[in-house]
């Protein structure tokens, strides 16, 4: 969704150093953590799959499918079609059914209307839109020295930064209803609660990372265009 810049833009681009290091840092801690919690295998029944339908059968939602997709940690609640698509959906991990548990949680905050999660579906259209005209935009507005064209790529920007703000109580909210439903089916036992709840952190600091990023990214926008004028 966010673009990055490039080294041209000079000692401004300094502002994204702490951004980056925090991305990175954020992409081993999901993959080194979900690799631990795959090799452990949940002490219960049931398989990613499983446990996805019975928390969603728990909500009093039947309107939902669960696929399968091939790309590792691709994991994803699709609102438009209804459908839950696990990359691990046979397997009884602790890692795989706790982004499962994750994964039903943000089609329980659909069926339930969760206001943050309608905001971001109705926003994804303009942040794309935002996301890929903004740079063009900017570049040619500061090269040409034309102030309204530098403002609209930022304001395209901002698209894309309000996205990745939004996205975090999302995330959040669905990795606490995750953990709430798994205790109350009584799909993991306590000590591998615990687990599903390192993976869930783990991937949620990689929403904070982008969202980290992005607004690094409009700072910078804004102090390129500001000593441009």
């Amino acid at each position: 969704m966010v673009w990055g810049f490039p080294l041209f833009f000079g000692p401004s681009f300094l502002i994204l150093i702490p951004a980056i290091a925090f991305a990175a840092y954020a992409q081993w801690k999901i993959r080194s953590t979900y690799a631990r919690h795959a090799r452990l295998e949940s002490t219960g029944a049931f398989t990613a799959r499983a446990a996805a339908s019975r928390l969603l059968t728990a909500a009093g939602i039947d309107d939902v499918t669960v696929e399968s997709t091939n790309r590792r940690l691709s994991d994803h609640y699709d609102p438009r079609r209804k459908v839950l698509r696990l990359s691990a959906p046979d397997s009884s991990s602790i890692a795989a059914i706790g982004v499962a548990a994750h994964e039903a949680g943000h089609a329980i905050q659909h069926a339930k209307a969760y206001g943050p999660l309608s905001l971001r579906t109705a926003i994804v259209p303009v942040a794309n839109f935002g996301s890929q005209l903004a740079l063009p935009l900017f570049l040619i507005g500061l090269f040409m020295r034309y102030p309204p064209l530098v403002t609209a790529g930022i304001v395209a920007f901002s698209a894309a930064v309000l996205f990745t703000l939004v996205t975090l109580p999302v995330e959040f909210d669905a990795s606490r209803r995750a953990v709430g439903a798994l205790r109350e089916a009584a799909i993991v036992n306590e000590s591998e609660l615990t687990a599903v709840k390192e993976v869930l952190f783990a991937a949620a600091l990689t929403y904070v990372a982008a969202a980290a990023m992005a607004a690094l990214q409009l700072v910078m926008l804004l102090s390129l265009g500001g000593r441009r004028r």
